[in-house]
């Protein structure tokens, strides 16, 4: 294949992922690709695919109860150096966060402030404690964002694209999904029903996969409006989408705060939103008039201006739908009309830490993910650094002696920081140190996979010293597909405050909100005031 043909193939593969303008930002998350289905089996089929085992025992949620109360039991057993209770829990999540971007973020940070760059730290790594999480899911290797939130959020590993639910419901069977025996609850119902304040912030949408680990159980995360359970062959009138259990359901409708994008969601096909695009639901049912019917002293707000201008002191809760689908890159966002990651953060603090009893509140910098897709390291790294900024915006205007905060992510990504590179090289150029077998210089960051290897028409390697070095240069990669995928790898773990040095070492990512729970002596497990 030539160079040009192979160019243009990229550019028109990632065009379709992410549009021509900043509004366009889309989806890039594709169930038959997670499922199998690509390969083995049809759309609308309720059956896993065909080489995607579920070991019978996973299937129940007690043994990853168990196992979570072995994990904590054995930390129990080495001493403690303290018995304090955490009054508020703050979960950080830097979705498709690998350890590799974790490092190259830390250089870049260094190197924008002119520095070589590898000898920076990011915020969060220097908290006290590390460990490293065990992503896979029940029924996967490498897991998606659906089965690895139930994990850290509902404290039961799950199949692949499902939410809230055990691994015993299969992908897209609605009815299996609303057997009360195979639903789960989330840490965030856990602090609810201990009188704390909860709220959900990410900076992808509300029905994402992430946050909804903290409210939803859906056997497809696609599931996020009617419109969209329609799509893959259920009846929308039985089987609840996404959307509609955010605002009607528990522990949903109790939300303090819910900040995010994807506004069109909640709004049918019939009105605009406040982004100026037409709402997606196909029941002509207006879930945010519903919202506001229930949270009288509650308040919606669409933009940054509308944010920063809220008296948290005198509304009961908040709402923020920032974008219409999924909000921008913060190096494409419009600063004067989109808050940032910090932003989100401190209203969200300030409006949960009102109640006596405390708060929980997940925060995710979502786009970190989509930046890891499209193989724009430089949009993946940007967004880990403003990730970086909100912790530690969190952690200074917090007290480390009853805040908990624990930063982790849910899956790696295919990213490689490789070659040998010199000190203080471009981390988002080309190693100036070594070359290939030809002679030609290489990126020091490459994917397994994506859109672009750069080759020319003998199916060499070209020098892209002419192309690389911008924020949004599509990286180099091996094998070909219009995405960037995720890798199977252990994340970090990194934590601050009460309890903090029992997410030390190596555990299951569905022990994390145990641990959680332990420190904030919530939810039906162990407890650090059973010691009292």
């Amino acid at each position: 294949m030539g160079f040009h043909y192979q160019v243009l193939l990229a550019a028109v593969a990632f065009v379709s992922l992410v549009g021509l303008g900043q509004a366009a930002l889309r989806e890039v998350h594709d169930v038959s690709q997670l499922t199998g289905q690509k390969v083995n089996k049809a759309k609308f089929s309720t059956d896993v695919a065909t080489d995607k085992y579920t070991p019978p025992e996973e299937m129940d949620p007690k043994f990853w109860y168990d196992l979570a109360y072995e994990e904590i039991a054995k930390r129990l057993e080495l001493p403690q150096p303290n018995a304090k209770k955490a009054k508020n829990i703050i979960m950080f999540l830097g979705d498709g966060m690998s350890l590799s971007t974790v490092a190259a973020a830390r250089i870049l940070k260094g190197q924008r402030q002119g520095n070589t760059g590898e000898e920076s730290s990011l915020s969060f790594e220097r908290f006290p404690y590390t460990g490293l999480s065990r992503t896979y899911c029940s029924n996967a290797q490498v897991p998606d964002s659906a089965c690895t939130a139930t994990a850290y959020l509902c404290g039961v590993k799950t199949n692949i694209i499902e939410i809230g639910v055990s691994a015993a419901v299969t992908y897209n069977n609605c009815t299996q999904s609303q057997d009360p025996a195979n639903r789960l609850t989330s840490i965030a119902e856990w602090a609810q029903n201990a009188g704390k304040s909860t709220g959900i912030v990410t900076t992808t949408t509300l029905t994402h996969a992430s946050p909804s680990g903290a409210y939803a159980k859906t056997a497809n995360r696609m599931w996020q409006c009617d419109t969209d359970v329609t799509s893959y062959g259920v009846d929308s009138s039985s089987c609840i989408d996404m959307a509609t259990q955010l605002v009607t359901q528990t522990p949903g409708k109790n939300f303090d705060i819910m900040f995010g994008g994807g506004m069109g969601k909640f709004l049918p096909k019939t009105i605009n939103d406040s982004h100026g695009n037409a709402g997606e639901r196909s029941d002509g049912v207006n879930l945010l008039s519903k919202w506001q019917a229930q949270h009288t002293g509650g308040v919606l707000v669409t933009n940054r201006k509308q944010l920063l201008s809220v008296n948290v002191s005198a509304v009961s809760s908040i709402i923020g739908l920032f974008e219409s689908s999924l909000m921008n890159f913060h190096l494409e966002a419009d600063a004067t009309y989109q808050p940032t990651l910090s932003e989100l953060t401190e209203v969200a603090i300030k409006k949960l830490s009102q109640k006596d009893a405390g708060y929980f509140v997940f925060i995710e910098g979502g786009l970190i993910d989509y930046g890891n897709h499209y193989t724009k390291a430089g949009y993946a790294l940007d967004e880990a650094l403003e990730f970086e900024k909100a912790i530690e915006l969190a952690r200074n205007i917090t007290n480390i002696e009853d805040t908990l905060i624990v930063v982790t992510s849910d899956h790696g990504h295919a990213l490689s920081i490789s070659g040998y590179p010199g000190r203080g090289t471009n981390i988002l150029g080309l190693n100036q140190h070594d070359t290939d077998v030809n002679g030609v210089k290489y990126a020091t960051l490459n994917y397994a996979v994506g859109p672009n290897q750069y080759l020319d028409e003998n199916g060499e390697r070209i020098d892209l010293t002419d192309q690389i070095g911008g924020d949004d240069f599509i990286f180099p990669s091996y094998i070909t597909q219009s995405q960037g995928v995720h890798s199977g790898d252990d994340v970090g773990i990194f934590a601050s405050g009460p309890q903090a040095h029992l997410f030390s070492g190596v555990m299951q990512q569905s022990t994390i909100p145990h641990l959680m729970a332990y420190a904030a002596c919530i939810g039906d497990g162990p407890k650090v005031c059973d010691l009292s």
